[in-house]
């Protein structure tokens, strides 16, 4: 016989080896109302649900549907390396995707706008990697008016790739040796990346796992390590690399900003060359190798210029500041705002309790209710005395 949702209930509480009563007030239900759901007479509410789900270490998902929570498969080119490697990874992934369960189960699930799709009559991975770019880059170029891509810094990227895209991307840390975990469903579409000092890297494998996407290859969970543009093996790998290269730096725009900083003889000083990769908010290397693959620098060149760093190429641009921003940005934990905010307005709603949206952000349940709901601070009252009337101070 099939099992019901208050069979499921009867089992939570059967496991919490407490009275009918007891478990009532654990919840946080009252005892009459309790029974009646038992009975069938009274439907349990989400809220209830969520809190007899939080009470007994289950999921909302698993009371309604019996369904065990959704654990990522792996790709098959990523299944290398050991066991609790691969449980670490699962286990960062599944923050997220509980935190869409719960979401799709109130009827919030995130929005998923169409996407632009690899064209069928282009064969080569490379084709594709690049038609798939420049589609990109209209959606992304024609949304934010006038400017290019290379004008968005990694945080508008980041926000309007969840706006047009329905991409969700995070900044969260993640196993040692892994740069990046992208998986998308009909139900999401997920990147993680993790915090890190080198942001041009993290820019890039934003780019790269967007490409993954788009291209539908995170139908199972992809992970990356060490993304970077170079020789692959993997076709899907080549083509995500193609279409970050042509995102971050398309073709033309490479072209005309090189013949506005290029002397008369078609070189490169140092300095212009700096102002490029400031400009282009990509690495030095990677730069390099765009500009000899579009034959804008011999093969002498390249060399000299791969050899500069992403920091001394801000400094003789004097861009400075913009180095420090963008190195304190990559640093930090940043969690997707429509995820966050979704869960939040399912708690201010009473829909759901705050679990969810700890799970999701790594924090203690009363820690996070703390901080959303702080008690009041025990004023003590001033005596009569110790009040006067006169010029107002103001202290720093």
């Amino acid at each position: 016989m099939n099992e019901t949702v208050i069979d499921r209930v009867r089992r939570v509480m059967e496991a919490a080896s407490t009275s009918q009563a007891a478990f009532a007030e654990k919840v946080g239900l009252t005892p009459d109302k309790l029974s009646k759901s038992l009975a069938g007479v009274r439907r349990f509410t989400s809220l209830d649900l969520a809190l007899i789900a939080e009470t007994g270490g289950r999921t909302v998902d698993w009371l309604l549907t019996g369904r065990e929570p959704l654990r990522p498969s792996f790709a098959a080119r990523t299944v290398a390396g050991s066991a609790p490697r691969r449980d670490r990874v699962s286990d960062t992934a599944s923050r997220f995707t509980e935190a869409y369960e719960v979401l799709e189960l109130l009827g919030r699930p995130p929005e998923l706008p169409p996407l632009p799709s690899v064209r069928s009559d282009l064969k080569r991975f490379v084709d594709q990697g690049q038609r798939l770019a420049q589609d990109a880059v209209d959606v992304l170029t024609a949304a934010a008016g006038p400017g290019t891509v290379a004008d968005l810094e990694t945080d508008v990227l980041i926000t309007a790739c969840a706006q047009l895209f329905g991409v969700d991307v995070a900044v969260t840390h993640l196993p040692d040796s892994v740069d990046g975990l992208t998986w998308q469903t009909d139900a999401f579409r997920l990147i993680l990346i993790g915090p890190t000092e080198t942001w041009t890297r993290q820019r890039f494998t934003i780019a790269h796992e967007l490409g993954h996407i788009l291209a539908r290859d995170a139908q199972e969970l992809v992970v990356e390590s060490h993304v970077a543009p170079g020789r692959q093996k993997d076709l899907t790998e080549v083509r995500a690399n193609v279409f970050a290269s042509n995102l971050l730096m398309p073709a033309l725009e490479v072209r005309d900003r090189f013949r506005q900083v290029a002397d008369r003889h078609g070189r490169l000083t140092d300095e212009a060359f700096s102002g490029l990769v400031v400009g282009f908010k990509v690495s030095p290397s990677a730069l390099a190798a765009r500009l000899s693959q579009l034959r804008l620098i011999d093969a002498k060149s390249a060399p000299h210029l791969q050899g500069f760093t992403t920091e001394i190429c801000h400094l003789l641009a004097g861009a400075t500041d913009a180095f420090q921003r963008q190195l304190a940005w990559a640093a930090a934990e940043r969690f997707p705002v429509r995820l966050v905010t979704a869960l939040y307005k399912c708690y201010a709603d009473g829909e759901t309790t705050l679990r969810p949206l700890a799970s999701l952000l790594g924090m203690d349940v009363d820690q996070l209710h703390d901080l959303l709901d702080p008690a009041e601070p025990d004023t003590p009252e001033l005596a009569d005395s110790a009040v006067e009337e006169g010029d107002l101070i103001f202290q720093p």
